[in-house]
């Protein structure tokens, strides 16, 4: 299912990876009870010709924002600088506030028993250097057109940000 994903149900998706299993439940009344909740990041940054630069995730098998989780003594900003350097090559700097996604319907059980509520930071970022390279958390990078979105499998959640990211939005998403 493609689309911002807001209000809708979505069948649990599954991987099976060389890293943990995860599946990614989205307004699922069936889906099992939060056990915990990590703050996390993620970075919307676009190269010169307006393309958003994406992931193919090794845990789930869906394309995405980089991002991850923020380290103990890390801020948000930092975090996400980080994890996009880890996951694509390139260093960035955060140059605003996409929104803040906490929707208790969107958990992701992990095959040691957590099952994690959403709790991201997705920020704005400039590519200011490095190169594009793959890392264990990411099977592909690339910049990808916006227009060919509907191509890649996006969780409903992620296509909200991405979409949130590259609008002319005044003031940042709060929900």
């Amino acid at each position: 299912m493609h689309g911002s994903g807001a209000g809708r149900r979505n069948r649990p998706q599954t991987c099976n990876a060389e890293h943990m299993a995860r599946v990614d439940y989205f307004n699922d009344p069936n889906a099992p009870k939060a056990n915990s909740l990590v703050p996390s990041v993620t970075a919307v940054a676009r190269n010169e010709v307006g393309e958003v630069l994406l992931i193919h995730k090794s845990d789930n098998d869906l394309w995405a924002l980089p991002g991850g989780g923020i380290d103990l003594g890390e801020s948000a900003p930092d975090a996400a600088v980080r994890e996009t350097k880890e996951e694509t090559g390139f260093d960035v700097e955060v140059t605003g506030l996409v929104g803040i996604y906490t929707n208790p319907g969107h958990v992701m059980a992990y095959d040691d028993g957590e099952v994690r509520q959403q709790f991201s930071i997705c920020f704005h970022a400039r590519i200011t250097g490095g190169e594009l390279r793959t890392s264990s958390e990411s099977k592909e990078v690339a910049f990808v057109d916006p227009s060919r979105l509907d191509e890649l499998n996006i969780h409903p959640s992620m296509r909200m940000r991405i979409e949130h990211g590259l609008a002319d939005r005044a003031e940042p998403y709060i929900g």
